[in-house]
């Protein structure tokens, strides 16, 4: 099995945390986006995973430690790990035909900006398995619309007329994903575009023309990163998860602590200071980070920041920032400074 990651936006809409973190890399809980997405389709996938490709973006911004970090991610879970670059932004379609080497055999396709709780049941009867979640408000996105026989007919994207309410959240499976290949080929040799951009749809389309048989898998949990709410959300509930689970060490020994509660569930990383302060529930602190006479609580702060006097809630706070002050809602990005 292999898994294959386009991960090539900049994540405009978290700015701006993504001017200089591209948002799969972004923490949730203690670890970034595509980290904890691959090694949870890893975990309910329960089967060998060979190779990880990865999909980035412009080296000036996807550097040599992005791909670093990448490689150890799956080094680490026994799998090979191979790095292509999607140099122009030209869609979904395009990031995954820029991985066309590694495009043959059973593969996953995750999109990184989502997180999942899943137990993947892989259909033997299936060519391709969508991955879906209902959802409450169906005209907002992308949903399958089925056949008597459960099979997957269409894609219908954001539909003015009820279709169904199960919402693509971008994971798919291919028993062959060769057979997507030749059919994107074919979107990008007749320049088959919608929405200014080549899309997987049109590939999977084209499969479906063909008598290929898709169903759908749905997924216990579906958590978005797009932007900084949903980010903040987001965290919370997968805190709750890991809480739950009891897996992970959710907060270091080295913390220190002077005059201090932390109300479950938080992450807390490694050399973390936290003095005069109330941390809780639902809060990830990345290491190295200082608070002093702070409140904070459904928020989430990333590394070697330093906070004072103030009373946070819902806020998302960058890399190396210096905040001092009353406000509670926030979103500051990396290197900022406000005393």
């Amino acid at each position: 099995m292999k898994i294959i990651v386009p991960m090539a936006g900049r994540g405009s809409r978290l700015r701006p945390h993504t001017l200089t973190v591209p948002k799969p890399l972004i923490p949730v809980a203690g670890q970034p986006i595509v980290h904890r997405l691959v090694k949870d389709i890893v975990k309910v996938l329960d089967e060998p995973i060979e190779e990880i490709a990865f999909i980035l973006g412009d080296p000036a911004f996807f550097g040599d430690d992005v791909v670093e970090s990448l490689k150890q991610l799956a080094t680490g879970l026994g799998a090979k790990a191979s790095i292509y670059r999607q140099d122009e932004p030209l869609g979904t379609g395009h990031a995954i035909m820029c991985a066309e080497p590694s495009l043959s055999g059973p593969a996953v396709i995750a999109y990184a900006d989502t997180l999942i709780r899943a137990d993947f049941n892989l259909d033997p009867e299936a060519d391709a398995v969508i991955w879906v979640k209902q959802v409450n408000q169906p005209e907002a996105y992308g949903v399958v619309k089925l056949d008597d026989n459960s099979n997957i007919i269409e894609l219908v994207e954001k539909p003015e007329e009820f279709v169904s309410d199960l919402a693509v959240i971008g994971i798919y499976y291919f028993k062959e994903v060769g057979i997507l290949k030749s059919e994107l080929q074919n979107v990008l040799d007749n320049n088959i575009i919608n929405g200014g951009e080549y899309q997987i749809n049109d590939g999977i389309k084209g499969m479906m023309a063909k008598g290929k048989v898709f169903k759908t898998g749905e997924v216990d949990e579906w958590m978005d990163c797009g932007n900084k709410a949903v980010t903040v959300e987001t965290n919370t509930r997968m805190l709750g998860f890991l809480e739950a689970d009891g897996e992970e060490q959710l907060i270091a020994d080295s913390v220190v602590m002077e005059n201090s509660t932390v109300i479950p569930p938080c992450y807390i990383a490694e050399n973390v200071k936290l003095i005069n302060t109330t941390v809780g529930p639902n809060v990830s602190i990345g290491k190295d980070c200082v608070l002093e006479n702070i409140s904070v609580k459904n928020s989430l702060i990333q590394t070697q920041s330093t906070l004072k006097n103030a009373n946070l809630d819902e806020a998302m706070i960058g890399n190396h920032v210096k905040y001092n002050g009353e406000y509670s809602k926030i979103s500051i990005g990396d290197y900022s400074v406000l005393e």
